[in-house]
């Protein structure tokens, strides 16, 4: 029988976001790939450690106990540049971590986003730069996972998600006029077009995925009093009043909505989040994310101006 993803919220992985690979990266950077190919021959049953994305990857499938086993509501598939045979490691170390993760794409020495759109994928993540940045100009949704020294607690059951708005769930329209001409310039134009929504940015539609399984959850807890919801989503923007509200009107407009908005007017992101404590945060400007990628694991949307190699008048 045909597997089905058009109904489901799929997310490509890469084993570089998932898994610490730092020792045999090093090894292929030092020695070269038949020695890389040795080292993972060799250790094919020594479990990788788990790597900045782990603790969302792992939150993101437990909640497929809200669905019927055979038609799961979150779909994670492997993107990665190993051969099948180097990638035997990233499969046990799946299967020793419990991971429901069984479908992979394995392309030697090659990227494979141009596979996103026939697997139906909103999202995918990984540590290597380059890649993400390919992935973006092709116009699909990627983001870099950077480094982090949070420490996950494992018996937190819930799973907070935190998005930048701005050329992240929408486009950079607004960023474009900010660049252009200052923030007064940005405020005007905001309020002046504070009834239209926004274009889509690169996450909008992870973000409806994201939604629906909240709604699954809506359900269960009006069936279930005692069920306590476990997913929960916060925008957190350096947006303030008066341009707050086209951000809202969009979202709205999309049918999409968030649980928390956090409208900073400039204030540093790094604390918020420090309280907040979300299990990923996905921005646009590496500025933002030097602050928050440490107590934070944070992922880097490399789209529009400002990621663009000479930002400047748009």
């Amino acid at each position: 029988m045909r597997y089905d993803l058009s109904d489901r919220l799929v997310v490509g992985i890469a084993s570089s976001a998932l898994f610490d690979l730092t020792d045999g990266d090093a090894v292929f950077r030092e020695q070269g790939e038949d020695a890389y190919r040795t080292y993972q021959e060799t250790h094919v049953d020594e479990l990788l450690a788990k790597g900045v994305a782990f603790p969302f990857v792992r939150r993101l499938l437990s909640l497929n106990d809200l669905a019927e086993q055979a038609d799961p509501l979150v779909e994670v598939i492997i993107l990665s540049r190993n051969d099948p045979d180097t990638g035997m490691r990233v499969m046990r170390s799946i299967e020793a971590h419990d991971l429901p993760i069984s479908r992979a794409v394995f392309r030697q020495g090659r990227p494979s986003h141009q596979f996103m759109p026939a697997l139906n994928m909103s999202l995918f993540l990984s540590a290597d730069g380059p890649d993400i940045r390919d992935a973006v100009a092709a116009g699909l949704p990627a983001g870099h996972v950077l480094s982090t020294g949070r420490v996950d607690d494992e018996s937190d059951p819930e799973l907070r998600i935190a998005f930048d708005f701005d050329g992240v769930v929408a486009s950079d329209t607004a960023e474009r006029v900010y660049q252009r001409g200052g923030v007064d310039e940005f405020r005007a134009f905001e309020v002046r077009n504070a009834a239209t929504p926004h274009d889509p940015g690169p996450l909008r539609d992870f973000l409806a995925g994201i939604n629906r399984i909240q709604r699954v959850e809506e359900a269960r807890r009006r069936e279930d009093r005692g069920y306590r919801p476990r997913l929960r989503v916060s925008l957190v923007t350096a947006r303030d009043a008066p341009s707050h509200e086209r951000a809202l009107v969009s979202l709205k407009e999309w049918g999409l909505r968030v649980n928390d908005a956090f409208f900073l007017g400039g204030i540093d992101k790094a604390a918020v989040m420090k309280a907040l404590d979300p299990h990923i945060f996905f921005d646009d400007q590496v500025a933002n994310l030097n602050g928050t990628a440490e107590g934070t694991p944070s992922v880097h949307i490399p789209f529009g101006v400002i990621n663009s190699p000479s930002p400047g008048p748009a």
